[in-house]
């Protein structure tokens, strides 16, 4: 026991270490911070190809250490990997399994806490062998909140690929002097000159790529249209306004909020689309080129070669951002491009069949799913504890290097995002747990994952029904995931 508390105030010592060092990255902003850019390239290079920063050589075989500490954890090793000595388990750890007894006998009573509700589904498992360590109504299928956005993630990731970027465009509209803004649905849009969110798309840089190309061709008056039309369906969320999501159109700049804000409920635009053309529209103005009349609706032409165009920041990010800020709005446009990339309408009704199509196909088991949005706002929502286990299990997989966003997106707990607050300071979980956090009234839930006392990456689900309190149902879900730390 005293070396386990050792190892694990090591590992929680160089957690806060690297926090310290967070502002040497902070330029990098949270849609790619340089912290999880390591993470990616170290996930890479446990594939068959190697990651695009080590090269293919045998010398590039394996990551670097990072110069400022020595390792404190065992490297997560494939499934089978074993010791190469005949000793350890199969996911090549020395210590033995997880003592499932253990686990149950500490995990059991904290689910009876009345905090949690009058109904609940758990699931852990070792990712490395896909081992169940723990389960009590893991199968049954609940509303999961914003652990949603980890199907979203993975069905996005698995649809797109982590470097699917999605474009904005400028096209020539039908006739001299007439020119169409085409939305693609990128959430990262902004008419801001500085983003607040890091790199994403950007219309003052589309405004100015514009004005060159029309001046170039000797136009400095035009006609604006806006084309929307890649979203289908209604563009309110089945909850109706509200200030936690803006209404999903294909064109929409910060996220319609009305204020500076990047993240956080706050009143929306009722329509974004209209308010992003007019941005444009005095963006283009700034730069020598009037734009006549209001912006109105218009179908960009077939084929049109564009006369510019801005890029999302790359489907990773994108990812990452939305695990970490709980971000609806990201959630919602990944899930309808997921909905296009399958061939669906990009709708919730065309969402519902993508998604839980697309995670079938990773071949977990979606029995009793329903995707009714991205966000996990809609209580019609229902996944299992066992599924958001296996999407984690997934993301682990060496042979499946395009979900890690999905894991590198997670908050800290103790330290980032959603977690910043939960299982800090003297907890054992700070800085080794990682998780999804979910709240609507009556609802609270908690998916991630965390290392264990040896070193084994557990992927872990808690999912409550009917809690009395919020405040206090958090509290018991951070300790059900502590525990999970701690038990081994």
């Amino acid at each position: 026991m005293p070396l386990v508390r050792t190892w694990q105030l090591i590992a929680v010592s160089a957690v806060a270490g690297l926090a310290l060092s967070a502002a040497t990255v902070a330029a990098a902003g949270p849609w790619d911070s340089g912290q999880r850019k390591a993470e990616r390239d170290r996930a890479a290079s446990w594939g068959r190809t190697g990651g695009a920063d080590h090269g293919t050589g045998p010398a590039a075989a394996l990551p670097k250490t990072a110069p400022s500490a020595p390792g404190v954890l065992a490297g997560v090793r494939p499934a089978g990997a074993g010791s190469g000595d005949g000793s350890g388990d199969a996911s090549g750890n020395q210590a033995g399994a997880v003592d499932r007894g253990a686990l149950a006998a500490a995990l059991r009573p904290l689910l009876a806490d009345p905090a949690l509700g009058t109904a609940h589904g758990a699931c852990v498992i070792d990712t490395a062998t896909g081992k169940v360590l723990f389960e009590d109504g893991a199968r049954d299928a609940m509303t999961p909140a914003s652990t949603v956005k980890i199907a979203t993630a993975a069905a996005s990731l698995a649809a797109l690929g982590p470097d699917h970027r999605i474009r904005t465009t400028v096209t020539p509209g039908a006739g001299p002097g007439r020119i169409v803004l085409v939305g693609g649905g990128d959430p990262s849009l902004t008419a801001k000159k500085k983003a607040p969110a890091g790199s994403g798309g950007s219309l003052v840089a589309l405004a100015a790529d514009t004005a060159q190309a029309l001046k170039a061709a000797g136009t400095t008056s035009v006609t604006l249209g806006y084309d929307d039309s890649l979203y289908t369906g209604p563009v309110l969320h089945p909850i109706g306004a509200n200030p936690n999501l803006a209404p999903v159109t294909a064109l929409t700049a910060d996220e319609g909020r009305t204020d500076a804000s990047f993240s956080g409920p706050v009143k929306r635009s009722t329509d974004p689309s209209r308010d992003t053309a007019r941005a444009f529209a005095a963006l283009l103005g700034e730069r020598g080129v009037k734009v006549t009349g209001e912006p109105a609706r218009a179908k960009a032409a077939t084929g049109a070669v564009p006369l510019a165009a801005t890029l999302s920041p790359p489907l990773a990010g994108l990812v990452e951002r939305m695990l970490t800020y709980s971000d609806n709005d990201i959630a919602e446009a990944l899930a309808r491009q997921t909905a296009l990339a399958s061939g669906a309408p990009a709708s919730f009704d065309g969402v519902g069949r993508a998604v839980g199509a697309r995670l079938a196909a990773l071949g977990v088991d979606t029995a009793g799913s329903r995707f009714a949005d991205g966000s996990g706002l809609n209580r019609a929502d229902k996944v299992s504890a066992g599924l958001l286990t296996a999407l984690l299990a997934k993301a682990a997989d060496p042979q499946r290097p395009e979900l890690r966003p999905v894991l590198t997106g997670l908050p800290v707990a103790g330290f980032t995002g959603t977690l910043r607050a939960r299982n800090s300071g003297t907890s054992p979980a700070a800085g080794l747990l990682r998780a999804k956090t979910g709240t609507l009234t009556g609802v609270n839930t908690l998916a991630g994952t965390v290392v264990d006392s040896t070193g084994r990456l557990l992927a872990f689900a808690f999912l409550t029904a009917d809690t009395p309190d919020a405040g206090p149902a958090e509290k018991g879900l951070d300790k059900l995931a502590a525990a999970v730390a701690t038990v081994s």
